[in-house]
């Protein structure tokens, strides 16, 4: 127990350092980012990486150290590359941090004092107003006319009544209890003042507490990652057996045990999958970087991709499909109502009617002038537009006195004091049913106005009555009943639809994703939003009340035609999100607000709010929206479907380019050539084209018709039949051709070096062909009408190069086994190397044809099984 004089004077310096000490800081419980170590550790622990540091130490203990240490320098350059971009990634984050720590300023001892809201300790009396975050949970003992905007927590934008609590402040109220004299962590004083004391800070605050729940909800990897993961395991199992058993067998049939382990780790090199993680790597890491300049930043890079197969969207309404900004829509006098225009009809202003100017002026007489509440800011900024250059803007006017808003009158008026008159002018503003009571109406006129106003609440509008008065003398009454009040109207104010969600959600309903939305406003309002947002709005609808009736399985049965829900709580979105899953469907969930954390933690990708949305829920989710623009998210799921499309493509060409490596190893052996691959030439196809394509199918632009198909199956996968099909027959027709090639220059230059050195020409040249072919499979590559690709003209241009480089310097070229043609065969043979090259080239297209027409045959043919169950 404290010492002190009183509660009210707060805690002495020495009681609220020991309390700090003991109990922590006022901060939120946060992910936190993984250190420079446990990323390397995870980074060097892929299998992939960890097969390629191994060949590496093989060749160290063959004493090849050249290329040893090349191969360990590409590690270390994607090591590097995967490193830079989560480093990024974690610390765009920490520049989100604007909410996790506001200023406070308390009574320490007797004496007022401002300090870091971390600082705050339970036991200390924070004194708050009109404009202050509220640092951490309080009970308030003392309010005056105190209004708090509670919607990051509840989801209601407008602001809710708050008073002293008649209890001790033992604890915040519990749900039942007497809420109204708490003032939760996050949350703004939008009016008045109060004086409280903190009982509750950090993660044992209610907006921690929400942030702790969150740690019970585990990532998961992307089922890409999975597959990739399962993929490259299989084939680096299977080629290290199959190499084995190729030494093996070279051993034993020509009894050169050298040359055998050389094949053996020939063979091993060109079937270990190290482009599969590269590829996945890349094309995350430089999707997700090109995502950060259309302001979304991708926190968990992965979820990008899966973005692209999102099927159902649940989206909350307040600050996510509206602006969390009311504005008045609507004015109603007796008789007449007029639609306020939006500021993209400011030409319309100056028709303003003369009915209506009454209503506004005294609406903004009942306001305060330095507005934090959203619905005076929304009046006055309306008068400001409404009424500018007229009369009814009374600057010059002195505030009296004012009657403030209570539990037992729901509206409040203001006293004031015009230079040009000694009455009294009074302006009074509330809940209509109040306005009604002031005004002292007959009963045909309380019905007609009841009538007006739930017409306008069915639209969705937040609806306040104004009335005014003149008073003569100059003593006030002790309450507003005493004003002979006379009724002049009603306002019916707004939280808008974003001016981007309509077209938003079109893009999403055209490209196959159906929209959800959740929210804890009224049913009507829910429906207003839903028509202004293009969602179905005809009736189907379920609200928070109903849904916890509903069992699992009849919740699941309803959700197909429900498209709306309303009256929600944070459990129920959480509840829903996981009905979605059950279902079978890829679920995105986006919210700015705390209780939106868990849904978007549970969801396969969680969207947050940037610049709106709350510390814990960038914390929960994959994606943050920077500047909380919906179509942004558009944006993220064309680029989703991009990387799945294009890392379809890059598969394509790692599965077309290996068969030939692979059967240009097997083939001599069984054959009875000699080897044709080495180790060096196979590192020079993996360490520079390799590589190299990952960034020239990424930078690829997305077909025509990304937007206008449905998401993929969740069964569809990135090794499915119609891949393997179209790289093994690409890559099969090459093997035939650089066979081909081989027999024919072996048998025209007398010389195995020679043959070599033309079947290797073939084999790099046919590659970027390769590459070429398939960077659209819609259309030949002699049709094509594409965007320049700058990645794919670097490759081919330093690929050919460096194929120069090899071959004109005698010890690099000794190291590759290669050896000009006579000068009398040159001519032939660059001729026949570009021969093969075309006949290659010509090969790859008529593959992809083949495959275009049977999918324009069967239109619906499911794309095939996964290559790997």
């Amino acid at each position: 127990m404290d010492t002190l004089p009183g509660r009210l004077q707060g805690l002495a310096d020495e009681e609220a350092a020991r309390r700090l000490r003991d109990e922590g800081a006022n901060e939120l419980p946060a992910s936190k980012p993984r250190s420079v170590l446990c990323l390397l550790r995870d980074v060097v622990l892929e299998p992939m990486f960890l097969l390629l540091v191994a060949c590496g130490g093989v060749y160290m203990i063959l004493g090849d150290r050249q290329e040893a240490l090349m191969l360990l320098a590409f590690v270390f350059v994607v090591i590097g590359i995967t490193f830079t971009q989560e480093r990024r990634t974690e610390r765009s984050l920490d520049a989100l941090r604007d909410l996790s720590s506001p200023r406070a300023l308390v009574v320490r001892y007797g004496r007022e004092r401002r300090i870091p809201g971390r600082e705050l300790v339970r036991g200390d009396m924070v004194l708050l107003a009109e404009g202050d975050r509220v640092p951490a949970d309080m009970r308030l003992h003392e309010s005056s006319n105190l209004m708090i905007d509670e919607s990051m927590l509840t989801g209601e934008s407008a602001p809710v009544a708050k008073h002293a609590a008649s209890t001790p402040a033992s604890m915040v109220a519990a749900p039942g209890e007497d809420a109204g004299s708490n003032a939760l962590s996050g949350t703004l004083v939008t009016q008045g003042t109060a004086r409280g004391e903190v009982v509750a800070t950090g993660e044992r605050s209610a907006l921690g507490q929400i942030g702790r729940s969150l740690a019970a909800l585990g990532g998961e990897s992307t089922p890409i990652q999975a597959e990739t993961r399962r993929i490259v395991n299989f084939v680096a199992l299977a080629g290290i057996a199959l190499a084995a058993l190729l030494a093996l067998g070279y051993g034993i049939l020509r009894g050169d045990w050298l040359h055998a382990l050389l094949a053996g780790l020939t063979l091993a090199m060109a079937l270990i999958p190290e482009e599969l993680p590269v590829i996945l790597t890349l094309f995350l890491g430089l999707g997700a970087w090109r995502l950060s300049g259309q302001h979304v930043l991708a926190r968990n890079v992965p979820a990008v991709e899966l973005l692209g197969a999102t099927t159902v969207l649940c989206v909350d309404k307040t600050g996510t499909l509206t602006t969390n900004h009311m504005i008045v829509r609507t004015l109603w006098c007796e008789g007449a109502q007029y639609a306020v225009a939006n500021e993209a009809h400011r030409a319309f202003l100056e028709t303003f009617p003369e009915t209506f100017h009454s209503l506004l002026e005294y609406a903004v007489l009942a306001s305060h002038r330095r507005a934090f509440d959203p619905m005076e800011t929304a009046i006055v900024e309306a008068g400001q537009k409404l009424l500018a250059d007229t009369e009814h803007l009374h600057r010059d006017w002195t505030l009296v006195d004012d009657y403030p808003l209570s539990r037992q009158m729901l509206a409040m008026t203001r006293v004031w004091q015009s230079p040009d008159s000694s009455e009294r002018m009074i302006a009074a503003k509330g809940a209509p049913e109040a306005i009604v009571d002031l005004c002292h109406l007959d009963a045909g006129q309380s019905e007609r106005i009841a009538a007006q106003v739930a017409h306008m609440a069915s639209g969705g509008l937040r609806v306040i009555g104004v009335a005014r008065a003149v008073f003569a003398a100059r003593e006030l009454p002790h309450s507003q009943h005493d004003f002979d009040f006379r009724f002049l109207g009603l306002v019916g104010l707004e939280d808008p639809l974003r001016a981007d969600v309509p077209g938003a959600i079109a893009a999403c309903h055209a490209a196959g994703m159906r929209v959800v939305m959740i929210t804890g406003d009224h049913p009507n309002t829910a429906l207003s939003i839903a028509r202004q947002a293009g969602l179905p709005a005809d009736g189907n609808l379920m609200t928070g009340a109903e849904l916890a009736m509903l069992s699992d399985a009849a919740l699941d049965l309803r959700l197909a035609a429900t498209d709306i829900f309303c009256r929600v709580q944070p459990e129920h979105k959480l509840r829903l999100v996981q009905a979605f899953r059950r279902n079978g469907e890829i679920v995105a969930m986006t919210g700015d607000g705390v209780n939106d954390a868990p849904a978007l933690k549970a969801a396969h990708i969680g969207v947050a709010m940037g610049a709106r949305g709350t510390d814990v829920a960038r914390e929960a989710a994959g994606l943050v929206l920077l500047d909380d623009d919906f179509s942004s998210l558009v944006t993220a799921v064309r680029y989703g479907r991009r990387i799945f499309a294009n890392l379809r493509k890059a598969i394509t060409f790692v599965v077309a380019v290996h068969v030939p490596i692979v059967g240009l190893s097997i083939v001599p052996v069984i054959l009875g050539w000699p080897l044709v691959l080495m180790p060096a030439h196979i590192l020079f196809l993996q360490l520079i084209i390799d590589p190299s394509c990952s960034l020239v199918f990424e930078a690829e632009e997305p077909e025509q018709d990304t937007m206008r198909g449905k998401p993929r199956r969740a069964q569809d996968r990135l090794f499915d039949r119609a891949v393997l099909f179209r790289g093994l027959s690409q890559g099969a027709g090459l093997l035939a051709v650089l066979c081909a090639v081989y027999v024919w220059s072996s048998h025209a230059a007398h010389s195995d070096d020679v043959a070599r050195t033309m079947t290797f020409t073939v084999l790099v040249l046919s590659t970027i062909a390769l590459i070429h072919v398939n960077r659209s499979w819609d259309t030949p590559f002699w049709q094509r009408h594409r965007a320049f690709n700058r990645y794919f003209s670097w490759v081919a241009i330093s690929t050919v190069i460096l194929l120069a480089v090899v071959m004109a310097t005698p010890r690099i070229a000794r190291l590759f086994a290669f050896a000009l043609p006579p000068p009398e065969m040159l001519s032939i043979a660059a001729g026949s190397v570009l021969l093969a090259t075309l006949l290659a080239t010509f090969w790859f297209e008529a593959v992809k044809s083949l495959l275009r027409q049977q999918q324009c045959d069967q239109p619906s043919a499911p794309s095939g099984r996964p290559f790997l169950d």
